[in-house]
């Protein structure tokens, strides 16, 4: 199952398919008990998705079988028992994806041109994704961050080895001389490809970057390139050859102090915009905004949901019944504000006040 949503990858999955690419989302659970209905939920969304294909007079014969063949294998990837707060499922003719997801998504199936991705997108966003180069002497490791873990990353050729011809950690920590390491000039021209290797990848995956290592190393790194000025220095040694479950416990009291710092700034944000009117809050009045390309800045409390149907470009309260209604209005907002180059911050619970889980700042 896929986690890392790249703007490559995102650029893939919106690309224009064959009728019908199936999009099948559904919720998901962590923990016992609910976790328990997810197998069951799973198989009856997938059973409605082959029969939408069925009643459906624009898909032939030949092409719904191999859709459906596509479903197949994808639900023969899911992993369950790994489950996070939702997943998605495309399929379409030759291909299909298992996306596992850390934010709940409403359980829904839409045959189409193009995937569903407003999701996936949301999803990304709460998930504050970020990157951690682990740096040693003779190991440069880079780490995939996200809302509650840490997993190895390949990307820009990582992880980086120094040939061992040219250098013997073991030794020099048995001499007790590994400060020295961050002295010669091998060391320098590891670090220095270590720093072009990682500028690649931020030009292809922008997200903030926290580096960990020896007080010597990070100086160094800091010195020999660019991309340790820009990030948050962790100094702790060690984490370059650790698990993930050691590099993100060394990362999570860093991430929440940050967390705490980003919320008062969005706060502040949000009050200085009342004043220069160019505050706005609710459903609707986002809706419209979004649209109309006027968000600077989007706050959303993490766990804000809200089913609404549309009246006219109006957003009201869904009804009981109401087949139209739409679940994930506020996927759709986060959605179109990226598109129209606005930041989104997901905040805690509680922290937009009277706002009603939504907020943001226009840029007219």
């Amino acid at each position: 199952m896929e986690h890392a949503l790249s703007p490559a990858t995102l650029a893939e999955l919106r690309r224009p398919r064959p009728y019908p690419a199936v999009s099948v989302l559904t919720p998901t659970h962590r923990r016992e008990p609910e976790s328990g209905q997810d197998p069951v939920r799973l198989r009856n969304v997938v059973t409605e998705a082959r029969r939408r294909l069925e009643s459906d007079p624009a898909v032939t014969r030949e092409r719904r079988n191999e859709v459906v063949a596509q479903l197949d294998r994808a639900l023969a990837e899911v992993d369950l028992t790994h489950a996070e707060d939702g997943l998605a499922i495309f399929a379409a003719p030759g291909e299909h994806q298992v996306w596992s997801l850390a934010r709940a998504v409403p359980e829904r199936v839409v045959l189409s041109d193009t995937f569903l991705t407003r999701n996936l997108v949301a999803a990304q966003v709460a998930e504050r994704p970020f990157w951690v180069l682990s740096v040693s002497a003779d190991l440069v490791t880079l780490w995939s961050g996200g809302e509650d873990r840490v997993l190895r990353d390949r990307s820009g050729g990582f992880p980086l080895q120094r040939r061992r011809q040219n250098f013997d950690a073991e030794r020099q920590m048995q001499i007790g001389d590994l400060k020295s390491a961050f002295r010669d000039e091998g060391t320098r021209q590891f670090l220095r490809e270590a720093d072009t290797a990682m500028s690649a990848v931020l030009r292809e995956q922008p997200r903030p970057l926290y580096v960990t290592g020896e007080q010597a190393a990070l100086a160094l790194l800091d010195e020999v390139g660019s991309v340790a000025k820009c990030a948050v220095h962790v100094p702790r040694g060690g984490l370059a050859h650790a698990g993930p479950e050691a590099v993100w416990q060394a990362l999570r009291p860093v991430l929440e102090a940050e967390a705490r710092k980003g919320a008062t700034a969005v706060a502040e944000e949000l009050t200085s915009a009342r004043g220069h009117r160019t505050y706005a809050a609710g459903l609707d009045e986002l809706w419209q905004s979004a649209r109309e390309g006027r968000v600077r800045l989007l706050a959303v409390e993490e766990n804000y949901r809200a089913t609404v149907s549309d009246l006219g470009g109006h957003l009201v309260p869904a009804m009981p019944g109401d087949l139209d209604a739409r679940e994930d209005i506020v996927d759709e907002i986060v959605e179109q504000c990226l598109e129209t180059g606005a930041e989104v911050r997901f905040v805690p619970d509680g922290a937009l006040g009277d706002a009603n889980g939504i907020a943001g700042v226009l840029r007219y």
